[in-house]
């Protein structure tokens, strides 16, 4: 089971922001208190761990609306009777049943209050099901402007699906919609005309054909899923299955895409053996082997959909055709292949309980991208790539988010956050040891959800190395730290500035030689070996600055 432990998040962030310069960590933000329901652990949330959802819709084309139910199991944690359910408006719950018996409950914005007529038990396992209508906010912009996703494909077919990752499950069906508590198994069955193919996460368990011109697909996952992880994809499907030997054995994958797609997608995923190749030997093994691998064409770019990974690059390398490295690299394979694959380690193994360390999530995936890089074309290759990324650093608000209001930090857990990882590695001088550490991350947090300080701890006790002064750096400020240095006669005198209080990073350089440095915010000296100022290696994103 996945439960918050809020106290602990709260005085994670109160200590980091002690740490950090005077400098606030986010503009002045107004948060609603909608906000903080959606976001916080509340007493209506604290006293239950979700253990099962069952969900069941029936989405109509024409009308754009859903209709369905979720039946929640969940585990009583300390008896309590009053509940906090999500679902945003314009849903709504139509009626709420607990032992056959009708359950009255009241809306407050996006969320419904629900009174038990009785203390439930503590450790009891008590069930209920939510039946629920309407019609969800249409996407507009989907991933990043998510929702339900109603188009027609080519040929003028329906073609549905929906993303919410940060807008939440809840914009399309009623849960604990808070990365914090994971069901541990899930099913979905979805109804659609006979004409159309519904896919969901993990195996296929039964395709009904109806009376009345529907078919209903059940498929389940018997994983942990994060909540906006669960997904529905209608369309006019082929599929196609293969099975990769992987670490743990015989790995089932398949893979379904518009039928018109097919020959473009079969060249196009030969990737996906040379991706898990790379990602298990990296991260270790696949971990939802229970649950099979499906790459599924969707109507939008892509997302990491536990064993349902959303694509939608068009089955062309780069990021729709583009080298988001301006290196060269980037176009030797499918961004979207790669890089939402590489979240079923890091954000759907390893999930972020609060949305504002999605860092965890995103700077880890994006750093795959190099690793793939360099399964395929060698480490200077990836490095090419890293450095390359570096231009597309914004440095406008810290890559940590503001805790407990659902508000994701910067853009910069990406392309910051991938080379700040590659800096770790660096100064590790392990590669070894580091590759063991990724894959030691997703032992230890198998199926977790985790705080950034779990993180961070685990890397430095792995590594044996303090980067507490590098987290607080490149996590919760803006600047890019300096490495300010003055020559006189044949002493290099060097120190870091525009940093944390106590940044100590080390750094390679080249003055007349290659040499490693640990600069403080205090002036030290050593011979220069000459006139020109020093070099810095590459692998480090920091500044330099000459002064008198």
């Amino acid at each position: 089971m996945k439960m918050i432990k809020a106290w602990a998040i709260c005085f994670y962030f109160f200590i980091t922001c002690l740490l950090v310069q005077s400098q606030p960590l986010h503009p002045a933000t107004a948060f609603t208190r909608q906000d903080t329901l959606r976001g916080s652990i509340t007493p209506e949330r604290a006293w239950w761990d979700v253990r099962h959802y069952a969900i069941s819709i029936t989405p109509d084309f024409t009308t754009k609306t859903l209709q369905g139910s979720n039946e929640m199991s969940f585990l009583v944690l300390s008896a309590a009777n009053k509940m906090q359910i999500d679902l945003q408006v314009p849903m709504q719950v139509d009626s709420v049943r607990w032992k056959n018996k009708a359950v009255p409950y009241t809306r407050d914005g996006n969320t419904y209050q629900l009174l038990f007529p009785e203390l439930l038990k503590k450790n009891s396992v008590e069930q209920i099901v939510i039946h629920f209508s309407g019609k969800p906010k249409e996407a507009v912009n989907p991933p990043w402007d998510g929702g339900w996703i109603w188009r027609r494909d080519a040929k003028g077919n329906p073609w549905m699906s929906v993303a919410c990752q940060g807008l939440g499950a809840s914009v399309w069906y009623p849960c604990k919609d808070h990365q914090g508590d994971e069901p541990d198994s899930a099913s979905v069955r979805i109804v659609v005309p006979d004409s159309l193919v519904a896919i969901s996460n993990g195996r296929l368990r039964s395709k009904q054909q109806n009376d009345d011109g529907t078919t209903a697909y059940s498929w389940a996952v018997t994983s942990s899923i994060n909540a906006y992880n669960l997904v529905a994809y209608i369309g006019k499907y082929i599929n196609w299955t293969e099975t990769i030997s992987g670490e743990k054995g015989p790995l089932d994958c398949s893979f379904w895409v518009l039928a018109d797609h097919e020959d473009s997608a079969k060249e196009q995923f030969k990737q996906v053996r040379s991706m898990f190749s790379c990602f298990e030997k990296w991260f270790g093994p696949y971990p939802f082997y229970e649950d099979s691998y499906k790459l599924v064409e969707s109507p939008h770019l892509g997302m990491e959909h536990q064993s349902a990974v959303a694509y939608g690059n068009h089955f062309r390398n780069g990021y729709l055709g583009r080298d988001l490295s301006a290196s060269g690299w980037g176009l030797k394979w499918d961004f979207i292949i790669v890089h939402e694959s590489a979240h079923e380690w890091f954000g759907n193994n390893i999930t972020s309980k609060d949305i504002a360390d999605m860092w965890i999530h995103e700077s880890f995936a994006n750093y795959a991208e190099a690793l793939y890089t360099e399964c395929q074309f060698g480490k200077e290759a990836a490095v090419d790539y890293v450095v390359g990324t570096r231009k597309l650093i914004l440095n406008n608000i810290p890559i940590i988010g503001p805790y407990e209001v659902n508000r994701e930090g910067s853009g910069d857990m990406y392309y910051k956050g991938g080379n700040m990882i590659h800096m770790i590695r660096t100064i590790m001088q392990d590669d070894d040891r580091f590759r063991n550490m990724l894959r030691g991350m997703n032992k230890t947090f198998y199926h977790q959800t985790v705080t950034a300080r779990q993180v961070e701890d685990y890397i430095n006790t792995f590594s044996g190395k303090n980067f507490n002064p590098v987290f607080r750096q490149y996590l919760l400020t803006t600047q890019i730290p300096v490495l300010e240095y003055r020559i006189k006669g044949n002493q290099f005198s060097y120190r870091w500035s525009e940093c944390v209080p106590g940044f100590d990073m080390p750094v390679k350089i080249t003055l007349g030689k290659s040499v490693w440095i640990k600069p403080t915010e205090a002036w030290q000296t050593m011979a220069a070996g000459g006139d020109a100022g020093p070099v810095v290696d590459r692998d480090f994103y920091i500044r330099t600055r000459k002064v008198d």
